[in-house]
């Protein structure tokens, strides 16, 4: 059989590689602690597993594709609570099956692979999906390096104008996974507006919203003229929901109606029972609350603990990931390799993207217990 050879041109997904090596340390009898994939440890809110349970029907039947229009008005609801930005629900909302679905398909909806304009663009380091996708919808892809000297914000001057009227779609992520950086409205203001005069679409995957600990991040959404911007968002971190699978995409109509001529082909929807444990959670705020309170006492930590030991933490800014700069001399991947030895697995920054390299990614997701076991274990090796 003959696959497709833009699927086998990737290199191993990183997280695969990691199960890998972790589980070969588990093989030679290591007990590790994981801050390495970031899926958190806690225990999801009682009242939302609850609402799932309470909506299990006796029937299994195929979910609506479009969602439940009562989730659609919380998501709207909840977006205008948290973000002062008025949404339609029919026409700007789609729940999604967690936000990776939506950011894989996005430039097979959003992009012609045949047309003048097929370029997606990039940040790196970052997540690997936006960029594989574009890969696997036949378009080209450019990248827009984060460096610490400019706060893990792009240099959008990299592109020439020319250059820019070639791009279909530009991801961003903020705050952003792996730098743990915040944007300020300015940023996202510049982005819409280039992509008026340009022609693109802004993509904002913005996954750890709720996760900060000053000021609260805005949405790109914020911004006065939004008719070229589309969010990306999910339960996953808000709520401690990963394997709920619950997302949504809040976007111009013209993009919202795209992805539902696409579900149909992918044949995705999220469960009606997941919705619902969705619409629970949308409704209060306590649990997002006390989630950040732990993650801050966690956060508090590893900052002093890479204080006293001399580890430059390059970003803590929001997000509950640490990005730190590995000693010098080190690869990531040897230091990372060092610390597995050591039972405490981190993410090396090369596994995502060479502007990676140098740093190290610390997933602040096991419980407050099994972080103060791995800080006396740091303390040890660093």
């Amino acid at each position: 059989m003959q696959l497709n050879p833009r699927l086998t041109s990737f290199r191993t997904y990183p997280f695969v590689a990691l199960d890998e090596a972790r589980q070969r340390a588990l093989d030679r009898g290591l007990t590790l602690l994981d801050f390495s994939v970031g899926d958190p440890h806690e225990a999801t809110d009682p009242a939302i597993r609850q609402a799932l349970v309470d909506a299990l029907p006796e029937r299994s039947s195929y979910p609506k594709g479009a969602g439940l229009p009562e989730l659609k008005q919380a998501i709207a609801a909840w977006f205008q609570r948290r973000h002062g930005v008025a949404l339609d629900p029919e026409a700007e909302v789609m729940p999604t099956l967690g936000s990776k679905e939506a950011v894989f398909s996005l430039p097979f909806i959003a992009m012609d692979p045949a047309g003048p304009r097929n370029v997606v663009v990039v940040t790196e380091p970052g997540y690997p999906i936006a960029e594989r996708a574009a890969v696997m919808a036949g378009g080209r892809v450019r990248h827009l390096a984060l460096r610490e000297s400019n706060r893990f914000l792009p240099d959008l001057d990299e592109l020439s104008p020319s250059e820019w009227d070639e791009v279909a779609i530009l991801w961003v992520n903020y705050p952003n996974n792996p730098t743990a950086a915040a944007a300020p409205l300015s940023f996202f203001e510049d982005l819409a507006a280039r992509a008026a005069r340009h022609g693109f679409l802004v993509a904002s995957d913005e996954a750890y919203s709720e996760i900060y600990f000053g000021t609260p991040p805005v949405s790109a959404l914020e911004v006065p003229d939004r008719s070229r911007v589309a969010v990306f968002n999910t339960q996953s971190k808000r709520s401690s929901m990963t394997g709920y699978r619950s997302g949504f995409v809040a976007a111009p109509p013209e993009l919202i109606q795209g992805y539902k001529l696409w579900r149909p082909l992918a044949g995705v929807a999220v469960p009606e029972f997941i919705q619902r444990a969705t619409l629970r959670a949308l409704a209060t705020e306590d649990h997002v609350e006390r989630m950040r309170g732990l993650y801050a006492a966690k956060r508090d930590l590893f900052l002093e603990l890479f204080r006293d030991r001399g580890v430059r933490v390059a970003g803590c800014e929001a997000t509950f990931y640490l990005w730190c700069a590995t000693p010098d001399g080190e690869t990531s991947e040897a230091f990372a390799a060092r610390l597995l030895e050591r039972g405490v697995v981190v993410m090396p920054g090369s596994s995502f993207g060479e502007a990676g390299e140098g740093y190290f990614r610390v997933a602040l997701v096991p419980t407050l217990e099994e972080c103060q076991q791995a800080a006396a274990i740091l303390a040890d090796v660093l």
